[in-house]
């Protein structure tokens, strides 16, 4: 029983921290995990991204993304679309990493 409830304990903790911020961008739609589109205004987007150059500085769900080179290196794949209507996530790419961030929340989920 102690193994059985190490062992659930430890698959929660894993999937609490488990964060998506390491991401590989496809070619198609039908390839990505979240579709997403650049906007040109801070106000108008759902995630404020700083792109980083280290894969340790993407460690949390807070903005910073690190592009990989392979689509297995990613926890998630992406997709740029042309037209708003067509994405699940707006983004706009921040030139400081203290201005990544949630502007809304509601959309969190789909970066984990």
């Amino acid at each position: 029983m102690k193994k059985f409830c190490l062992s659930v304990i430890t698959i929660l903790l894993f999937s609490i921290n488990a964060t998506a911020q390491k991401v590989y961008s496809v070619e198609y739609q039908n390839q990505a995990d979240v579709k997403v589109f650049v906007v040109d205004y801070e106000n108008q987007a759902d995630l404020k991204v700083y792109k980083v150059k280290y894969q340790n500085q993407a460690d949390k769900n807070e903005g910073r993304w690190f592009f990989t080179d392979y689509a297995n290196q990613a926890d998630k794949k992406i997709h740029f679309v042309k037209y708003a209507n067509q994405s699940d996530l707006k983004i706009y790419f921040v030139k400081y990493e203290n201005q990544a961030g949630w502007n809304n929340k509601s959309k969190i989920q789909l970066m984990y």
